[in-house]
């Protein structure tokens, strides 16, 4: 894998800006986060189109939801007998649950914790939790500080507006030579989560600028929308764009140790299921890749793999959520995470959109026996040994298998091979006039109807 066109430094960096910012499922934290991201990619790409923001009122219908009100938290805390202030949501925004109405109010503390989450077996994180569609309020604290609370009455504080406004999500379109989509997505709603967030967004937007700097057969879509509810309501206002999704990728928890886990789409047989499986099959670089099967839990793919959708995604992690210790808590902070994870991050999803953007059909225009690749100058005799025998290879292979009913991406399946080296084959091919381009033109700039294959 390429990793020497993103930075690590850089692409960290975004994330300790990112990081203190309060998000939630709406709200100000959001669109900070969205202005954040679209300032980043005017410095990696400047002449990349504009990340725009999209709000959508609060009470609008969206197939069987409706968008909830706007939640604005500015100052939460609670003060015991002994005066002094706990839980305060300016110090970690994981201390207050997400979507608390305001209260001003005094209570015993046997009442009060009813209202109070912690986590005994993780003593000394914040856990992360929220109330999106029951109106309440709470506090999240360590279950060290929780045990050593003073008995007595506690003063509650949360000062915040839960009413409509709307729900905000951020779109980047790249357009391509085809209308057929490619669309990468990550959320955008979670608090000082570095992981569980972060890091998707953070790879996104360099995969973006990345692409922004190449020409693209597809046009890439990438969308920065809150959790559920944002895909949700995506999926109603887009039903033009449903049908144009060649591919989907779902991305999160991109910044952590672990090896990567990829999640196939509902049937398993797309596209981008079957790229995954052959580059976890055949980079060394990735050690122990995993490929998951496709349940109906976790992140937004299941939105976009539900019946009535009916596109295709996978999803992309290192640590599955739920799976590492700190997942939805305090300990999910920028010391869990890394440059370098991220970097290899970002050369996986750009080689696996590379491929699925480079996708074509071809017809050998000379099948009877093997053509004469002396007489037009493509018997390579340049580079090493070994070198030359695998590009040769290579342009042996699509020679074989290129009788109409299989794409660069099967090839390269086949034969076990790097697609990029595929790729060149072809094109030496068809500069050479041996091969003839048969991708349908509806879907010229992405994979073959799978009717002919």
């Amino acid at each position: 894998m390429s990793e020497a066109q993103f930075d690590g430094k850089q692409l960290y960096a975004l994330c300790e800006r990112l990081y203190p910012i309060a998000r939630s499922l709406t709200g100000p934290g959001v669109r900070a986060t969205l202005q954040e991201l679209a300032r980043t990619l005017v410095e990696l790409a400047p002449d990349a189109p504009a990340l725009e923001t999209v709000e959508i009122a609060s009470g609008e219908t969206v197939f069987d939801w409706t968008v909830p009100d706007e939640w604005v938290a500015r100052e939460a805390w609670i003060r015991g007998p002994d005066g002094r202030k706990r839980a305060r949501f300016s110090d970690h925004s994981l201390h207050l649950l997400g979507y608390s109405e305001p209260v001003h109010t005094t209570m015993p503390l046997a009442q009060l914790q009813s209202h109070l989450f912690s986590m005994p077996d993780r003593p000394d994180w914040i856990p992360y939790r929220t109330s999106y569609y029951r109106r309440t309020w709470g506090f999240c604290l360590t279950d060290r500080e929780r045990a050593s609370l003073p008995d007595g009455d506690y003063e509650v504080y949360v000062d915040a507006d839960l009413g409509p406004g709307s729900l905000t999500y951020g779109e980047l379109v790249l357009p391509g030579e085809s209308d057929r989509e490619i669309l990468v997505w990550t959320h955008v709603c979670h608090p000082s989560l570095a992981n569980d967030n972060l890091s998707g967004m953070s790879v996104a937007l360099a995969v973006a600028a990345a692409w922004a700097r190449r020409n693209r057969r597809h046009t890439l879509r990438f969308v920065f929308a809150p959790g559920t509810i944002g895909a949700i309501a995506w999926l109603a206002r887009h039903p033009q764009l449903r049908a144009r999704i060649a591919h989907a990728l779902v991305m999160s928890n991109l910044g952590d140790a672990g090896p990567f886990h990829y999640k196939q789409s509902r049937d398993g047989t797309a596209d981008v299921d079957r790229v995954f499986a052959h580059l976890f099959a055949n980079e060394s670089s990735l050690g122990e890749a995993t490929i998951l099967p496709f349940e109906p839990y976790g992140y937004d793919e299941r939105q976009f793999n539900s019946p009535g959708i009916g596109i295709a995604a996978g999803c992309l992690t290192r640590t599955p959520h739920g799976l590492y210790p700190q997942y939805h808590t305090s300990g999910d902070d920028l010391s869990f995470i890394s440059g370098t994870a991220l970097v290899q991050a970002c050369a996986l999803v750009m080689q696996a959109t590379r491929m699925l953007d480079g996708d074509r059909s071809y017809r050998n225009l000379e099948p009877y026996g093997e053509p004469q690749l002396g007489k037009r100058g493509l018997y390579d005799t340049t580079g090493g040994e070994n070198e030359r025998r695998l590009r040769q290879l290579a342009t042996l292979w699509v020679l074989n298998q290129s009788d109409g009913s299989r794409s660069l991406i099967d090839i390269a399946i086949r034969a076990r091979m790097p697609f990029a080296m595929i790729e060149e084959a072809a094109n030496a091919l068809l500069a050479g006039g041996l091969l003839a381009d048969i991708t349908p033109s509806d879907a010229r700039s992405g994979s073959p109807d799978k009717g002919s294959r």
